[in-house]
């Protein structure tokens, strides 16, 4: 009589087993099944039953979606090109202002090869593009000139800065480098009567 107690004992104790594996499988979460599921792939707790089978697909099915909706969500938004010369105007604007502010006079201003430096940041390739006239990003390149009647094109007119006796300009062509690993950009030329 023992030894039907003692197997009775050993699949009563199988099947608490069992039943613990099922309650911990219906009260855990999505991403609780997700992870016991990579854990241990080979022998993680299966629910019993096609109803709760379909629970914890649909409940893993509703993870998913909610996941996917959060990776959109962090997804740069497309960007008109309206958008994007916009956002370039404003960087032609601050640069122009600050390279008239640079425009002072100096000896070298008589021979027209005064020197200035605007140190500008655009961290997308596509508007840095655009301020400098092209269309998408450009390639990478360490520097490029611009043609000095394209650059105050570009930059919304000539560079003019009235001073006391004179007035100042542009006398030389634009170089442009670029760093888009730093998402900085550098202007240099010359000024002068």
């Amino acid at each position: 009589m023992s030894s039907t107690q003692n197997k009775k004992r050993k699949s009563d104790a199988g099947t608490s087993v069992t039943a613990s594996k099922k309650a911990r499988t219906a009260s855990q979460t999505p991403a609780e099944f997700v992870d016991e599921i990579l854990g241990s792939p080979d022998t993680f707790s299966v629910p019993i039953g096609e109803d709760a089978t379909r629970k914890v697909l649909v409940d893993v099915a509703q993870y998913v979606q909610i996941l996917q909706s959060q990776i959109d969500s962090l997804k740069p938004k497309a960007r008109s090109p309206e958008d994007i010369e916009d956002a370039a105007q404003k960087i032609r604007a601050v640069a122009k202002s600050a390279i008239l502010n640079h425009m002072s006079w100096r000896p070298t201003c008589n021979d027209g090869r005064a020197k200035w430096t605007y140190d500008g940041v655009c961290q997308d390739p596509e508007i840095f593009g655009a301020v400098i006239g092209l269309t998408g990003a450009p390639l990478p390149f360490k520097t490029k000139k611009i043609p000095q009647a394209e650059f105050e094109k570009l930059f919304g007119g000539t560079f003019h800065k009235s001073i006391r006796y004179a007035t100042l300009e542009l006398t030389s062509d634009v170089t442009v480098q670029w760093f888009p690993e730093e998402g900085t950009f550098k202007l240099k030329g010359l000024y002068g009567k």
